[in-house]
């Protein structure tokens, strides 16, 4: 059985159970609790970030290596299309979703949290104590002012101005790249679950991210598209817990 370590909430994580869930592979997801639980994985995998991905004796770490590895181990339905144009434009998307946007995504969320202590309470993991969340929850947003030089004007105008043009590109479309799901859809939908969390997120946390994105009028498309791409997969998913 296939073992994913994750952070539930990580746009990293869900990169990797959307993949596994459009290749209807059957796995059991291990929450890693920050601190301790990444030294557990380290002696798994090496290193300590997560995902890693458990199969066997192979521990395979980073979100784009896994899916390396289950295109491998599943090669249909293809998430890396064989069109070898498609599959350099998908892999151009998938950079850019894994760098930039997501650079984009983690700033915007850490300032929505300097702006909503709740989200951050939200976001925690849930086996943690509720003192512990109560504390999270108490704490002074003088603690987070410095966040909020992360995106200055500039960087949210012209954050902004891509994502209108992602909303732009999947408007009446169901795919960014050809006529099939590819790792394309998947990395970017997976980054923008931080902007606006899905359903899959939870009910603390759907529809729940970043004020000036989540609910801008003309990244409706986007999100609506991210939204039908979180529910097709849904029905696909075979994770056993």
């Amino acid at each position: 059985m296939l073992e994913l370590h994750q952070f539930r909430h990580s746009a990293f994580c869900l990169k990797v159970r959307m993949s596994l869930a459009a290749k209807e592979m059957s796995y059991r997801t291990v929450d890693v609790t920050p601190g301790v639980g990444q030294l557990s994985i380290f002696r798994r995998s090496g290193q300590r970030q997560v995902p890693v991905l458990i199969d066997g004796n192979k521990a395979i770490a980073d979100s784009s290596a896994i899916i390396r590895y289950l295109e491998a181990c599943k090669p249909e339905p293809k998430l890396i299309p064989n069109d070898p144009k498609q599959a350099a434009q998908a892999h151009l998307i998938e950079d850019w979703a894994d760098k930039t946007l997501a650079d984009a995504a983690r700033a915007s969320l850490l300032q929505a949290i300097s702006n909503d202590p709740n989200l951050l309470v939200a976001l925690l993991p849930e086996d943690l104590p509720e003192p512990f969340r109560q504390i999270m929850g108490n704490l002074p947003h003088e603690l987070f002012n410095g966040v909020k030089k992360l995106l200055n004007a500039g960087q949210r105008s012209d954050l902004l101005y891509s994502l209108k043009m992602l909303s732009r590109l999947v408007e009446g479309s169901s795919w960014l790249i050809g006529n099939e799901m590819s790792i394309a859809d998947i990395a970017v939908a997976a980054q923008l679950s931080l902007f606006k969390f899905p359903e899959s997120s939870g009910s603390g946390l759907v529809g729940k991210g970043c004020p000036g994105f989540s609910d801008h009028p003309l990244l409706k498309p986007l999100f609506d598209w991210r939204d039908h791409l979180d529910h097709l997969l849904a029905q696909k998913k075979v994770e056993v817990v």
